[in-house]
């Protein structure tokens, strides 16, 4: 990037969406209503986990902190995105921009670590279900767990400190609605070589081992699976893997058609659609997937209505 300014550059201007004003009311409305709808829909999940003693095993806590994640990353998006819509001057701060990329950042690959983390526990209580409560007890699924969040926040650590080593003294304007790592070191007024390394080598970790991990653990959960000869016992099994599967198809898919595809195939509305999928769109869908495909689940909020109904009554 050609420098032009001999001071470093103090805010950055987010271009964003759309930038007719009629489009971005209605996206503001649309974008209000998601946020909103993630929020209880991800606070409903977590509160109903907390309180029905039935749903305190390992799956549900694994559960409960995809949902707490889900909020604490459209929480880092979603907010200024809707305050950029009804402003003129979108413009963030530097220091702003830079702790929303490492926020996002964070929370997206603790998100690959969790999920991972997820069909693991799957593959234990299908393939080995006599060991399962040895083997997933409390304190190795509080230790997982929080080394998924401790791994997602130092990759992202990483990502940021060779962000600030490199100057910004150019042009600093980013065509994306949020601060994203590869839209900010294009404005960046050095060789970004190193960079782009760094990025490549964390995704093996974050995204690539996770996802064979992933793959791993349902290659031996599908054969245990087909060795069940009752189509009722199959059905049950496949059952309790189904939403994790959806939700492991909508995150690593959007994943590979950002990061896979040919460079020469790259557009950056495609790159802003395909991040605002995973980061806005998917924990909304996350709940919704795990109440309407999860019979437990369901049965919960069923009781906690009837709770409910019958507390108002009296």
């Amino acid at each position: 990037m050609e420098c032009i300014n001999k001071t470093s550059i103090t805010e950055f201007i987010l271009l964003g969406l759309p930038n007719q004003l009629e489009m971005q009311i209605l996206l503001f409305v649309i974008f209000c209503i998601i946020y909103t709808i993630t929020l209880l829909g991800n606070s409903l999940i977590i509160m109903i986990i907390r309180v029905d003693p039935r749903l305190h095993t390992p799956m549900y806590f694994f559960l409960s902190n995809l949902s707490f994640l889900d909020i604490c990353y459209s929480s880092s998006i979603v907010p200024k995105m809707l305050n950029n819509f009804l402003s003129n001057e979108r413009t963030i701060s530097f220091p702003s921009c830079i702790t929303q990329m490492y926020i996002a950042n964070s929370l997206g690959g603790t998100e690959c670590f969790l999920l991972a983390i997820m069909s693991f526990d799957r593959y234990v209580a299908i393939c080995n279900p006599l060991r399962y409560t040895v083997i997933m007890n409390k304190k190795v699924c509080i230790q997982v767990a929080a080394g998924s969040w401790i791994c997602g926040f130092l990759d992202s650590f990483v990502h940021t400190i060779f962000v600030l080593k490199l100057p910004f003294r150019g042009p600093n304007v980013i065509n994306h609605f949020l601060c994203e790592v590869p839209a900010v070191l294009n404005l960046a007024c050095a060789d970004i070589s190193m960079n782009k390394i760094v990025i490549f080598a964390c995704a093996i970790v974050v995204v690539l081992i996770p996802f064979l991990l992933i793959l791993i653990s349902y290659v031996h959960i599908i054969s245990t699976v087909l060795k069940i000869r009752s189509a009722e016992g199959r059905h049950k099994a496949f059952s309790t893997c189904a939403s994790h599967l959806i939700v492991v198809t909508f995150s690593y898919g959007t994943i590979i058609f950002m990061y896979m595809r040919p460079r020469s195939s790259h557009s950056q509305d495609q790159d802003k659609m395909a991040t605002l999928f995973y980061s806005v769109i998917t924990p909304l869908l996350n709940p919704m997937i795990y109440s309407l495909r999860n019979q437990e689940v369901k049965g919960a909020l069923r009781k906690a209505a009837e709770r409910h109904r019958s507390i108002k009554k009296s």
